[in-house]
């Protein structure tokens, strides 16, 4: 390898990073992702945790060699905030959809509203919601569901944490829930809109969603794609984002070199995937812990780059 062509290789590792976007609403995360593409003026972006269309919020866009982090990041808890509507349901448990008889909402108030969310914190068997990307045969849901064939999807164990009635109002003959959730990865606020209704004999289906975390990462880290497209720039840089998403190692010199080269290294009793770190900071590799060895699921820096 040339010395040119090692210092371009050498730069994608500084170039690399985790971009948080605010998604904004009528957007699927494919179209962020292009958006992204466009702005950073590589083919190298992925994303992470993937927000329906109608959402906003919190969006992980890895950039350069951190699109290699994406399947690696333990996005298994989110929060979000949403407002349910109850007073009929919809044939996609969202606004979106197609929606079934209205109910007489008079009788709710929030402290009946409050009581019947009790029912859904915990561990609890939920049915996604019949356009979600869960494959059917091998299609998706929702591709089944737009051709009009019935989509039954069978219920799934989701942990709920978080259920939590924050404000509600009367708009229109309808009763409106703002609520704040925090779930395990997997849970459909949708389809907690739908069984809450469903719960109160009126329906239910939901308005806004906009997701505040997934895993370590928040929405006042994220920006909004448009200031983004003005100013490209990382929300974590690939070591500081890897610092913040995974448990580390300090490893000497030797090991550095030696786990760069695609070798093992002693184990040390760390359970799940951790990070490899020098003295001044640099990520060499993830590894993992198997039997007698500690061997690298993602080398950041591989001997080339360094």
């Amino acid at each position: 390898m040339s010395g040119t062509d090692r210092r371009a290789d050498a730069g994608a590792v500084t170039a690399a990073g985790l971009v948080l976007v605010d998604k904004p609403s009528g957007m699927t995360s494919h179209d962020v992702v292009a958006r992204c593409r466009k702005a950073f003026s590589t083919r190298k972006v992925g994303h992470a945790g993937t927000l329906d269309p109608m959402a906003t919020g919190v969006l992980v866009i890895g950039i350069e060699r951190a699109t290699k982090l994406l399947g690696l990041l333990s996005l298994t808890t989110k929060s979000y905030t949403a407002t349910v509507r109850l007073g009929a349901g919809s044939d996609t448990d969202d606004a979106d959809g197609t929606l079934g008889d209205r109910s007489d909402v008079a009788h709710l108030d929030r402290d009946t509203v409050t009581a019947a969310t009790r029912d859904f914190v915990g561990e609890i068997d939920q049915v996604p919601a019949s356009v979600s990307a869960i494959k059917v045969d091998g299609r998706r849901a929702h591709a089944l569901m737009r051709e009009g064939v019935e989509v039954e999807l069978p219920s799934r164990r989701v942990t709920v944490s978080r259920f939590d009635v924050v404000d509600t109002r009367v708009v229109d003959g309808w009763f409106d829930v703002d609520v704040e959730v925090d779930c395990s990865s997997g849970t459909y606020i949708r389809s907690l809109a739908r069984d809450l209704g469903s719960s109160l004999d009126v329906g239910g289906h939901l308005t806004v969603l906009r997701r505040t975390a997934v895993g370590p990462f928040t929405i006042d880290r994220s920006v909004a794609l448009d200031d983004l497209e003005a100013d490209p720039r990382m929300s974590l840089a690939i070591d500081d984002a890897i610092a913040l998403a995974f448990p580390h190692r300090t490893i000497d010199d030797a090991q550095a070199e030696s786990i760069s080269q695609g070798r093992w290294l002693e184990p040390v009793g760390m359970s799940g995937v951790y990070a490899a770190v020098t003295a001044d900071g640099r990520v060499i590799a993830l590894l993992q812990e198997k039997g007698r060895r500690a061997a690298s699921v993602m080398v950041v820096r591989p001997a080339t780059l360094r």
